[in-house]
């Protein structure tokens, strides 16, 4: 393979993985900010976060089964379980579609994910070894792994030579 194309394979490839992580990252900035405002898309207007609505209650109510199913119906409309789940589902956002704080967004994505496949789809139903929990999770581990000077699309090479980055670790 001569070096100009393995350049460009290797250019491409980062691309690809760079709009992986902002497609992933606008799926959770995407359910904020539906779930916030009502949009009328998974939440209607009269069911948003701003009319007073639980932003998990439907989810832990009505889509939770399996063995921890009593746990999960125990936080349904908790304020403190609404403010954390949607403050991760905003800075889960962020982080990935700008490509900051990739660190803490991508264990924070990956936690999240992982704690939804426990509550909706364990034991799972219809492939008995994978869930696309468990590959959200491989992608969100990835890209918290990633070197922040590889992205060709996002802030992650600026941020990770902020003062804020350098001094704590987890936010690189």
């Amino acid at each position: 393979m001569c070096p100009t194309l393995f350049f460009k394979v290797l250019f491409m490839k980062q691309i690809s993985l760079d709009l992986a992580r902002i497609g992933l990252g606008f799926m959770f900035l995407w359910a904020f900010l539906d779930k916030t405002f009502g949009l009328g898309f998974a939440t209607k207007p009269e069911m948003s976060w701003l009319n007073g609505n639980s932003p998990t209650s439907g989810f832990l109510l009505h889509a939770t089964k399996g063995p921890f199913v009593d746990f999960f119906h125990s936080l349904a409309g908790s304020g403190l379980v609404d403010w954390f789940f949607m403050l991760g589902l905003l800075g889960v956002g962020i982080s990935l579609v700008f490509g900051i704080a990739m660190r803490l967004g991508g264990f924070s994505g990956m936690l999240m994910v992982m704690l939804m496949f426990v509550a909706e789809a364990l034991p799972p139903i219809n492939n008995p070894v994978l869930d696309e929990h468990i590959i959200y999770a491989f992608l969100f581990l990835f890209f918290a792994l990633q070197n922040p000077f590889e992205q060709r699309i996002g802030l992650g090479r600026w941020w990770a030579n902020t003062s804020i980055a350098q001094k704590l670790m987890f936010l690189k």
